[in-house]
């Protein structure tokens, strides 16, 4: 089997005019994308299947699998074309339109713009039993559209605390921050400053900057824990849900941490990197820090925490986006992939946290105890996620943009009439785009 890291040049996602099952490339543009991209396309072969992937750290997984299907189909060669996130989904904008993407592929809440056109074909009705069988349907709705399941969840990213122990003990802190108050009372006991007062140890490392919708779902997550959420539907629509108490809580928090108190500045080293060179005391993030700080930093001693009320839950689901003679080997590959066995050496080797339910996690706590804010979390804990619609990631990134920069605007720290005269012109912006795509609820 093959592992090929491939690029994939700059390019444009399509935009949704509104209507369901729209065509949002004419015919002189696939014809276009069909001669531009013939390497995209996998080999008209029974015994090949091309797996595409976003994440990297699946290479060995994926490899796993297809040795396993071996047995069943002892001539198949499986080739995994493993390239990063965002690159991943802007191959898949230039493929799926021409017919030219994998026979197996990875898919998060972009995939709505892919059903409502119509690019990925409907599963046999087995692939759907066995969906609803061994799914919590919370898990699935990325995966879904018009109530018709299109794909399997195979893992989710979700939001944990991770906190350094050393540095908590250091502080007088032997437990994790309980409430969205504490993090902030925590952050300034955490912080170490030199001599003029600027932070080296950021006492928690928010998402700044970076670009992408990152910064807007970190954003949400503290949104939540504060009681409010970034879109609310009603009725099978949608409005932005941001601009009150909650949300200006939630922006407060950052402007306290990076202007007010400067427990943090966009200067520092930040996320993972920061926590496995001892350069922030704590941050939340998704599971597969885990499977990183093995790698990078061994003897980092940390443990994780769930978060106050809920986290975003991000499912990452596997398709097979053409039909053919190759279909079956594909979703036989899938829900190999799916196999309680394969699910838990998944957890154990990448630390992403599978999406089927009843498995049991026992085994991998004892090796990898810092799993147990992710696999066991209160029973009142809310994961909630992005809507699976069109618009979703348009809607996520604009905000990110206006985040980035009001982070560090000081005009707006300790301003509750300013950050509410952001928040509403963001708001607005985000029912536009919905607007837009007729979408949009009414009050």
């Amino acid at each position: 089997m093959d592992f090929i890291a491939t690029s994939v040049g700059t390019f444009g996602y399509p935009t949704s005019p509104g209507k369901k099952r729209h065509a949002w490339l004419s015919a002189a543009g696939l014809l276009a994308v069909a001669v531009a991209l013939p390497m995209l396309a996998s080999p008209a072969s029974a015994e090949k299947l091309t797996i595409w992937s976003g994440w990297p750290d699946l290479v060995p997984f994926y490899k796993r699998v297809g040795d396993q299907l071996k047995a069943k189909y002892p001539d198949l060669d499986i080739s995994v074309e493993a390239i990063a996130l965002r690159e991943h989904e802007k191959r898949l904008a230039l493929s799926l339109p021409s017919g030219a993407a994998g026979d197996v592929i990875e898919m998060e809440v972009e995939a709505a713009r892919y059903l409502e056109a119509g690019l990925i074909p409907e599963p046999p009705a087995s692939i759907v039993e066995f969906v609803k069988a061994n799914y919590d349907m919370t898990r699935v709705k990325t995966a879904t559209y018009e109530g018709k399941i299109y794909g399997v969840p195979l893992f989710q990213g979700q939001g944990a605390l991770f906190y350094n122990t050393d540095t908590f003990a250091k502080a007088g802190l032997n437990s994790p921050p309980k409430t969205m108050a504490d993090y902030t009372a925590y952050a300034q006991k955490l912080v170490q400053r030199d001599t003029s007062g600027a932070p080296t140890v950021s006492g928690w490392s928010l998402r700044l900057s970076g670009g992408g919708s990152g910064i807007a779902e970190k954003y949400w997550t503290i949104l939540y824990n504060f009681g409010g959420t970034l879109l609310e539907e009603k009725g099978g629509k949608w409005r932005a849900a941001y601009a009150n108490e909650a949300g200006r809580n939630a922006l407060k928090q950052y402007l306290d941490n990076v202007v007010t108190y400067r427990t943090v500045s966009p200067e520092m080293k930040a996320d993972a990197e920061a926590f496995e060179l001892g350069q922030t005391a704590m941050f939340i993030r998704e599971s597969w820090v885990i499977g990183d700080i093995a790698k990078k930093a061994p003897n980092l001693k940390y443990a994780t925490a769930p978060l106050p009320k809920g986290t975003l839950m991000v499912p990452v689901d596997l398709y097979v986006p053409n039909k053919g003679p190759k279909s079956q080997i594909a979703w036989d590959f899938v829900q190999k992939a799916n196999e309680p066995e394969n699910l838990l050496w998944l957890l154990e080797n990448t630390a992403w946290v599978p999406n089927r339910k009843g498995l049991d996690y026992s085994a991998v706590l004892g090796k990898i105890p810092q799993l147990g804010a992710f696999v066991n979390t209160p029973a009142d804990h809310v994961f909630f996620t992005v809507p699976a619609i069109s618009p979703a990631s348009e809607i996520l990134t604009r905000l990110a943009a206006r985040l980035e920069k009001a982070f560090t605007d000081k005009s707006l720290a300790g301003n509750d009439a300013g950050i509410d005269a952001f928040l509403k012109s963001a708001a607005e912006e985000s029912d536009k785009i919905l607007a837009r795509e007729d979408l949009l609820a009414k009050p």
